[in-house]
């Protein structure tokens, strides 16, 4: 199992421990979306440079939602070698792009 899969489940476990509901069941509708498509302009790609995958439309890789079912926080999952702070501005343009506050 890749590694990035590894967190992802480590993640999914987290959330549902706090509450966040990944799939919609009887007694709530889910609140995360996984893979979420977000829009990204030219302006938002050419600032994150080389490192960042070339792309009009990202995908995130959760988004939380409010009670109202609007984005509320962005998370990128990446694997446990990777400085979480390198994917900051990638997940910071993917907030804006779903007018999300974190």
């Amino acid at each position: 199992m890749a590694k990035e899969a590894k967190a992802r489940i480590k993640i999914n476990k987290l959330l549902e421990e706090a509450g966040w509901c990944l799939l919609d069941d009887d007694k709530q509708k889910a609140n995360v979306v996984l893979e979420g498509k977000a829009k990204m302009t030219a302006s938002v790609i050419e600032d994150c440079g080389v490192n960042y995958e070339k792309t009009k439309n990202g995908f995130m890789d959760f988004l939380l939602l409010d009670q109202d079912g609007h984005a509320l926080v962005v998370l990128e999952a990446k694997r446990e070698d990777i400085n979480p702070l390198s994917s900051k501005n990638q997940a910071r343009d993917y907030a804006r792009s779903v007018h999300a506050p974190f």
